[in-house]
């Protein structure tokens, strides 16, 4: 199984990793073969708060067949999220793995892509929910049936409300990889209760 870590300007470092430790300790402690590849638009992608990573592919590498799902990162505004999050490219690449019926989870505003992207219309999602709602009013704008709740899973997509939910999605993730089992044995010896 492959997953296509996607890496946009301005992602969040604490919603990116839980995706590479999760599938990490699988692969490590439990021989799932899974493997994370990341992905961004540029060899190098500045996350928020000015941490450089670099990916292992660009965008114009990525084949859609070799991947089982799509993992998508949060980020802030401020630092260049939506610049990146709404590029047709990348709401293209969102399109087709949903046409594929591939899993696609996000974290915090990732959903908002998804959201701009027409997959969400007239399905269950959530995104980031403290500042007033600011982001779920956003999210409504795209037809999307916000529910207030931490992670909501609506068939091949998942989403979730703040950065404290990023493991949460992660072993969501795992879990619909592989089983429900399986996952739990890894949230376990990764200390989550």
């Amino acid at each position: 199984m492959k997953i296509l870590l996607f890496l946009v300007k301005g992602f969040e470092t604490m919603e990116f990793s839980p995706f590479v430790d999760v599938m990490g300790w699988a692969k490590n402690d439990y021989g799932v073969d899974v493997t994370v590849v990341t992905c961004g638009f540029t060899r190098q992608v500045l996350s928020t708060f000015n941490i450089p990573v670099i990916v292992s592919k660009i965008f114009d590498e990525i084949n859609i067949n070799d991947y089982d799902a799509l993992a998508i990162p949060g980020g802030f505004e401020e630092f260049g999220f939506y610049e990146d999050a709404y590029d047709e490219r990348f709401l293209s690449l969102i399109r087709e793995f949903n046409a594929k019926n591939k899993i696609i989870a996000t974290i915090c505003v990732a959903a908002l892509p998804l959201g701009k992207s027409g997959i969400l219309n007239g399905r269950k999602a959530t995104t980031y929910h403290l500042d007033g709602g600011k982001r779920q009013n956003q999210l409504k704008e795209f037809h999307v049936n916000v529910i207030n709740e931490p992670i909501v899973v609506d068939r091949n997509v998942i989403t979730s409300y703040c950065p404290e939910t990023a493991p949460g999605v992660a072993f969501k993730l795992l879990e619909l990889l592989t089983s429900m089992e399986l996952m739990e044995n890894v949230k376990q010896a990764m200390g989550f209760k």
